[in-house]
């Protein structure tokens, strides 16, 4: 007995502490389930705010600059936004011009058409159409053009009234010189040699284009164009043509007869051959991926503050601070980000440019043995 007493102790321990843990497991959940009940009931009255369809509003192109909606004082929703005018080409029923505010958010037909989210459709499946409007993005590319050339013409005129060579120059061109100085030091002359100044004027405009679009689309409401893929395939190409053009006879040579064995040779050219296309594939998807992906986490940050406060509001307000500073925070590393990928983007079109036009005698480089004994090597 005396063996057995410990053992026995510690059972009926168990079965008390096991005891007191249902007993506290039921206290609990009789307390809190009308409150978890009624919060279930609260996010079904207040299931109204679509994380997934203000993020592609806003990633998405559309034929309108869309700011807020609210719900006004007559329980109906109001938009704050700025209509563009619709452009329709149908060879049934010719062309069909009006602003896309006659939509009423895709409430209305107009003219045969309707609009499902970001495209207009025809109501007729029969009827073909081609939308030729001017949307979202290529207005805002077009003001960012219309600044790039006010602001390179506004430096130009400066220099040519000697601001600038006799005197020093001030202001936003100062800014300018150097970011143009930058570029032709950095990016231009170590990759392309001799032939910087052949390309530093595509250099600069790819650049400074990129830059200034990007900028554009942290405005609220504003859109997101450096992140649209079609635009960054449109200076993907650009590139891709230029090098191909520039490439010289050794470039192409190395890409169909590289200097491997024989064996290996065809896997080689195919390998070389590809490279042709990656490498503007990569310029493509890189300034997509990165400019997209800081707007999506910055959207999905403040819109944690109404999927909480769909749940309690008590919570949306807490949690309001904490998503506010993130946002913030993501916020100005993206001003950051558009200047590093405009500067990736020019470099890598700089180094891919240099390597077509690479001549067999530029491998060989000047290194200072001594102070005045250059070696070529």
């Amino acid at each position: 007995m005396l063996i057995f007493a410990p053992n026995l102790a510690t059972g009926m321990q168990n079965r008390t502490v096991k005891s007191l843990l249902v007993a506290a497991f039921s206290i609990f959940s009789l307390f809190f389930s009308p409150l978890a009940n009624g919060q279930e009931n609260e996010h079904k009255e207040a299931e109204k705010f679509n994380a997934n369809e203000v993020i592609f509003e806003h990633v998405l192109d559309g034929h309108q600059f869309h700011f807020m909606t609210y719900t006004g004082s007559d329980g109906h929703k109001h938009h704050v936004s700025i209509p563009l005018p619709v452009i329709l080409y149908s060879p049934q029923k010719g062309w069909s011009v009006f602003m896309s505010s006659a939509f009423h958010h895709g409430e209305h037909e107009v003219e045969g058409y309707r609009q499902v989210g970001n495209k207009i459709v025809p109501v007729d499946p029969e009827v073909t159409v081609y939308d030729l409007s001017l949307t979202r993005n290529v207005v805002q590319m077009l003001l960012a053009l219309i600044v790039f050339v006010y602001i390179m013409l506004s430096i130009a005129k400066k220099y040519a009234a000697g601001i600038g060579t006799k005197k020093a120059p001030t202001g936003l061109q100062n800014a300018v010189e150097i970011v143009i100085a930058f570029i032709r030091d950095e990016v231009a002359k170590p990759n392309l040699g001799h032939h910087y100044k052949k390309y530093l004027p595509y250099l600069l405009t790819v650049f400074f284009f990129i830059l200034i679009n990007s900028i554009f689309g942290l405005l609220p409401g504003s859109a997101n164009v450096t992140g649209n893929i079609a635009f960054t395939a449109v200076l993907g190409v650009v590139a891709f043509l230029i090098i191909c053009f520039s490439g010289t006879s050794h470039y192409w040579g190395h890409i169909f007869n590289p200097p491997v064995p024989g064996g290996v040779k065809p896997i080689m050219v195919l390998v070389e051959f590809l490279s042709v296309f990656t490498k503007p594939f990569a310029l493509i998807i890189r300034l997509f991926a990165n400019m997209l992906a800081g707007h999506i986490i910055i959207i999905c940050l403040i819109s944690l503050i109404f999927i909480f406060g769909g749940l309690n509001s008590a919570i949306g307000w807490g949690f309001s601070p904490i998503s506010i500073g993130f946002s913030v925070f993501i916020y100005l590393i993206e001003l950051l980000v558009v200047f590093i990928q405009a500067f990736i983007f020019t470099n890598l079109a700089a180094v891919f440019i240099g390597q077509a036009i690479e001549d067999p005698h530029d491998h060989h480089d000047k290194v200072q043995i001594g102070p005045d004994d250059p070696v070529i090597i």
